[in-house]
This record gives structure tokens, C-alpha cells and sequence, in this order.
């Protein structure tokens, strides 16, 4: 099966739900977004960058192993870059850091996972995850990548991995370049517009 077709189906898999990883670190629970969002709608007008709207939530260490997640599950390949290059890391950022109830929620299954990635790679190979090698990376990775097949101790784990891949997924897949790479065709300016084709009027039986 090719990459685009693996895209597919992660795309149309419905979201997995969430929840808090116990016991993955010691730290203290991170604030909650200090933001209060945008409204309904952003002014269209604005040009916004990071952190414009509300503070970005991940440090140095975070984006590091945020970056070696995203660029283990979207590699890049001879046809598309991948999802590091197209920004996720930045769009995962945002996404955290949003004062809205869905992306608090992210947040903190995120960050605890991000944890449990660390301790997981200093317990077994006495360093930290974004400093490993793409195969140690999978080795563990391997362990919560399915989350029906992952074992009782990796369970929560696989959760966060499952929302984090599911971000990722999204994050790529609506940059420009996966739009591209996926064959999408929607989403572009058009001097006219004539009405569906008659094949398709066909189909779904409008004479």
C-alpha cells in the first residue's frame, strides 16, 4: 500500500477519544491556556503570526520531540516533503495552545504523552526521544501504534499517540503541499462555474 493511500484511510478513521495520561511524570499539571480566543471568526483582514492571538505552550524540549513524532509518521518521500517541512510542528503549537474546551483537552493528553516518550527513551536506551535514532524511535513507537493490539501498559500511551498521529494527519494533509500530494482538487478560484457534470448529474439521479 502506497503513502497516499495510508493517508486515506487515517483521514477517514474516525478520532479515537482522549484521555489523561497518569503517572507518565512528575511535574507539576501545566497551566492552562492563558488565551481567550478569537471569537467566532478571525478578522480576515489581519495577517496573524505565532503567537499573535495566545501564548505558544510548547519549550525547546517539546518542539523537539513533536518534530521526531511528525517526521516519523510523515516521512518525507520522493513525491510530497513531510510534515515537518510543511509546518505541522507550528500547527500542532497553535493547536495546544487554544483557549477553546477540544484543544485544552489535546493539550494536556499531548504534553503528558510527550513526557511519557522521554522517560520511555531514557528508561530503555539512556536518552532523550528526540535524540535517538529513527529506528530506537520506532522501536518504541511500535509499542502504541495500534491501539487495539497495544498491550495493557501501553494503552494510555496509544491514546495520545493516536490523537497525536490524527493532528498530524490533519495538520499535513491541509497544508498546500498534502493537498497537492493527495490530488485534492477543491478549494481553487473559478472564473465560472458551469454546474456538475452530466455524468455525475447521472449518477445520483437528477435528470
Amino acid at each position: 500500500m502506497d503513502r497516499r493511500t495510508s493517508l486515506k484511510w487515517m483521514l477517514s478513521a474516525a478520532a479515537l477519544p482522549m484521555i489523561h495520561l497518569t503517572g507518565c511524570s512528575s511535574e507539576p499539571p501545566p497551566r492552562l491556556p492563558s488565551g481567550v480566543g478569537y471569537g467566532t471568526d478571525p478578522d480576515l483582514l489581519k495577517v496573524y503570526g505565532p503567537g499573535s492571538v495566545w501564548p505558544l505552550t510548547l519549550d525547546e524540549r517539546q518542539r523537539r520531540i513533536a518534530t521526531a513524532l511528525c517526521d516519523l509518521i510523515v516521512p518525507a518521500d520522493a513525491n510530497a516533503p513531510g510534515a515537518v517541512a510543511v509546518g505541522v510542528v507550528d500547527f500542532i503549537n497553535e493547536w495546544v495552545s487554544a483557549p477553546y474546551p477540544r484543544q485544552v483537552a489535546d493539550r494536556k493528553v499531548l504534553l503528558d504523552g510527550f513526557d511519557w516518550l522521554d522517560a520511555q527513551a531514557r528508561q530503555r536506551f539512556s536518552r532523550s526521544f528526540s535524540g535517538l535514532s529513527e529506528s530506537q524511535r520506532r522501536d518504541i513507537c511500535d509499542d502504541i501504534c495500534y491501539l487495539p493490539r497495544a498491550r495493557t501498559e501501553f494503552k494510555q500511551a496509544a491514546e495520545f499517540f493516536a490523537r497525536y498521529r490524527d493532528l498530524t494527519i490533519g495538520g499535513f494533509s491541509t497544508s498546500p503541499q498534502g493537498r497537492q500530494y493527495l490530488g485534492y482538487v477543491g478549494n481553487v478560484p473559478l472564473v465560472s462555474f458551469d454546474g456538475p457534470p452530466p455524468e455525475v448529474l447521472k449518477r445520483v439521479g437528477v435528470g
